[in-house]
């Protein structure tokens, strides 16, 4: 990791005009202050236009790009989403010209995007999304398009940065709804089942389940037992604890088995669509142990809302150590923190990767410590 350039050299400066900004994959809290660091820094401190790209790479494809001003980038500091639109649907070498056909037809797009870049003089492209944005900004730094990130996303999965803006209020989310399932658990003795998004990657259950002090956390890396799960579970019983709360990855899956695949969407680059292992697992238990089980699927719900405090600050300081990149002359790096400290890496670095929770991380063994099943041997 580098730290980011803090040197902006006059000739290159001078030489960058026109920037594009755009929005992929899925909305995520802290998009919008994204967006206002980058559109007004790149306006007041160097006089360089923005263009916004509607819907992700979609825009970019369809050449749909319009300039942004600073007053599109005033007051959407503490909104949720994204202004420019968001999608995870295109790929500059996927591009799915017939959604509703019965068999879906695929062509390379690259071109379409070169020339929309052309056509409009960009000299940089900000692109902030997660893993899939960075994997399809792949293309066109392979002809030659300097391809800046900045990583989002609420799973905190992206390989290369430490902390990505949106987790910290997906999980605050994530948290209080847990909150309020405790109540309703405890009122009628049940164990409640919460599903939690994260694909593959239980950084949003491990960090939600940890702060709501959930019973049972369930994630995508460690395979849970069954039969350990509903032991857990008894055992608070008898020892006069009326409920239990779990909070469960919609990556989760069992020893020997496999995530739970909700549906395929072939026209995605990214077809499968986890969920429903929250209502696999509250039927088992519930058939196990006879102990009154529901289930809670939070759902987009997580990815809503305006950001909490520290993503607004977080999201701002990507946006201008991106700008501050691309007018230093850096090309093809994504924005990271690692251990506080703001810094950069390859852009390609994060692309077709994802970051896991270790097994040995401190969270796990610190929910260990205050009684936490994770559904496991150990546990």
């Amino acid at each position: 990791m580098r730290t980011a350039p803090k040197s902006r050299p006059p000739d290159v400066a001078r030489r960058i005009k026109r920037i594009g900004v755009l929005t992929g994959g899925g909305d995520c809290p802290g998009l919008n202050a994204v967006i206002r660091a980058v559109t007004k820094s790149a306006i007041y401190r160097y006089g360089v236009r923005v263009f916004g790209i509607e819907d992700g790479y979609l825009g970019l494809i369809e050449d749909r790009v319009g300039e942004l001003s600073s007053l599109h980038a005033s007051g959407i500091l503490t909104q949720g989403g994204t202004i420019l639109g968001a999608s995870n649907r295109a790929s500059p070498t996927r591009y799915c010209v017939d959604p509703d056909a019965d068999v879906p037809c695929f062509v390379d797009a690259t071109d379409k995007c070169l020339a929309t870049i052309a056509r409009h003089e960009l000299d940089a492209l900000i692109v902030i999304g997660g893993d899939g944005t960075m994997s399809c900004a792949d293309a066109l730094v392979e002809r030659g398009v300097n391809c800046i990130g900045v990583p989002k996303t609420i799973d905190n999965d992206i390989v290369g940065t430490d902390i990505t803006f949106g987790f910290t209020t997906a999980y605050t989310t994530a948290t209080l709804s847990l909150d309020r399932l405790h109540s309703t658990a405890a009122s009628h003795h049940r164990v409640m089942v919460c599903e939690l998004m994260g694909r593959n990657a239980g950084w949003l259950t491990l960090h939600a389940g940890l702060a709501s002090g959930s019973d049972v956390i369930l994630i995508p890396e460690i395979p849970f037992d069954i039969d350990a799960v509903c032991r857990f579970v008894r055992s608070r019983t008898h020892r006069g604890r009326g409920f239990s709360i779990v909070a469960c990855a919609e990556g989760a899956c069992p020893r020997d088995g496999a995530p739970v695949v909700a549906r395929h969407d072939p026209t995605s680059p990214d077809p499968i669509r986890l969920g429903g292992i929250g209502e696999q697992v509250a039927n088992q238990i519930s058939d196990r142990t006879g102990i009154e089980t529901r289930t809670t699927v939070l759902g987009h719900v997580q990815r809503g809302g305006p950001p909490v405090a520290a993503d607004r600050v977080l999201a701002t300081q990507f946006g201008f150590h991106a700008l501050e990149m691309v007018m230093s002359g850096a090309r093809n790096r994504m924005v990271v923190m690692q251990n506080g400290v703001i810094g950069n890496t390859d852009i390609r670095h994060a692309a077709h990767a994802q970051r896991l929770v270790p097994r040995d991380h401190p969270l796990i063994d610190i929910a260990r410590s205050v009684r936490t099943s994770f559904g496991d041997e150990a546990s």
